[in-house]
């Protein structure tokens, strides 16, 4: 099987669809499948880029870190795309990847799946807060109803997602298929070394959030919550590992609130073990996003045995709901706070959630949803070949 596949992002622009791309491609390609994926070209090549064919782009109004690609770099790439014998058309992104994307699988006659990966309803206001929200919300959802309608199978990574887009009245064929960790993720990092590169106290309290530093991730709670575990764990640190549009923003409502000793920003980190390290130097990794469609960074932490406090909204509640190796808060900062300040002062319980993530995370196996990848893409293909 050939599969090509589509992205408006991917590595090194760092982000929960490139991490789940990145799984699933390595994951088909240990199997034994051909996998091409066509993403922006950030001048800034990964380490292995076989079978990645990358297109130049404008830098997106109010994003920077992201791209639009070309149009003729892409319509040249389909016309050599063309002699290819392709086997499924995988679309990752819905903007130009979705508009080449379904025009390439109409030509080739070859059947089209798209994941869905973002909420974007809870999304775009964020970054066009000039418009109301209740446009850019039925905006989106009308453009959800028409871009799946386009394809042949859709893709969810968790039942609430799914779930969104029928109440969007998306009715086209679809299944839930989560990413899941590559089993890289179950080699545990060296949180020692990571506080001995920044000069963090070994016994300093410590916490940790790991993921795009974007207006969408509510991390302005985390940092209200961080008041009230400041005033019964005066030494406490918060690490925020990431890069995003509201860096700048944060970065000024932390010095406004006082916490600039009790904050560090440290930037994107390597996958190679850096971001490992990461992890493993917080006592307990903290989540408020409320509009993740699956939440990769909680297994990530779980599988590196890291305690996670969170909220639990839409994808991440699928991962959190058996509260493994983690506890659910409530969502206020007092209250998730209290949480935080008595898993903190338990080094037993730390020890025992600890153990139990590590254990959870290891249901989480990605090849096991890769299998259910093939098995979905040949569904959809013997599906069209009947109505064809």
């Amino acid at each position: 099987m050939h599969i090509v596949m589509l992205s408006d992002v991917y590595f090194p622009r760092v982000n929960g669809v490139s991490t789940s791309i990145h799984t699933f491609r390595h994951d088909l390609m240990r199997a034994g499948y051909k996998v091409t994926l066509i993403a922006p070209d950030y001048g800034h090549p990964t380490e292995n880029e076989a079978d990645i064919l990358r297109v130049s782009g404008w830098q997106v109004p109010f994003d920077p870190e992201d791209r639009i690609m070309h149009w003729f770099g892409v319509r040249g790439m389909l016309n050599k795309l063309r002699q290819n014998k392709f086997d499924v058309v995988h679309i990752q992104t819905p903007f130009a990847a979705h508009i080449f994307g379904v025009r390439l699988a109409r030509e080739l006659n070859v059947p089209s799946v798209e994941t869905y990966h973002t909420f974007f309803e809870e999304y775009f206001h964020h970054y066009l807060p000039f418009l109301p929200k209740s446009w850019t919300q039925s905006a989106v959802r009308k453009v959800a109803r028409l871009q799946c309608s386009q394809v042949d199978g859709l893709i969810s990574p968790s039942h609430a997602m799914l779930g969104l887009l029928r109440k969007y009245d998306v009715a086209t064929e679809a299944e839930v298929i989560p990413t899941g960790l590559d089993s890289d993720w179950f080699r545990k990092g060296e949180g020692r070394r990571f506080r001995e590169k920044h000069g963090i106290a070994p016994a300093r309290p410590t916490l940790v959030h790991i993921g795009r530093i974007a207006f969408e991730k509510n991390i302005g709670f985390l940092l209200d919550m961080l008041v009230h575990v400041r005033q019964r764990i005066p030494d406490v640190l918060l690490i925020l590992c990431g890069e995003g549009p509201a860096t700048a923003q944060l970065k000024q409502q932390v010095r406004s609130m006082g916490l600039a000793d009790s904050v560090m920003f440290a930037g994107y980190l390597s996958r190679a073990g850096d971001l490992q390290d990461c992890y493993c130097a917080g006592d307990a990794f903290v989540f408020a996003s409320r509009t993740e469609t699956q939440g990769l960074v909680l297994l990530e932490a779980m599988a590196m045995g890291v305690p996670v406090v969170a909220l639990a909204y839409l994808g991440a509640e699928e991962i959190l709901r058996p509260q493994r190796g983690a506890v659910i808060a409530p969502d206020d900062p007092a209250g998730f706070a209290e949480h935080v300040i008595a898993l903190m002062h338990d080094p037993t319980r730390r020890e025992r959630l600890s153990e139990e993530a590590r254990v959870y995370a290891r249901e989480w196996g990605s090849h096991v949803f890769a299998e259910k990848l093939v098995h979905y893409y040949r569904t959809i293909a013997a599906a069209k070949s009947r109505t064809a």
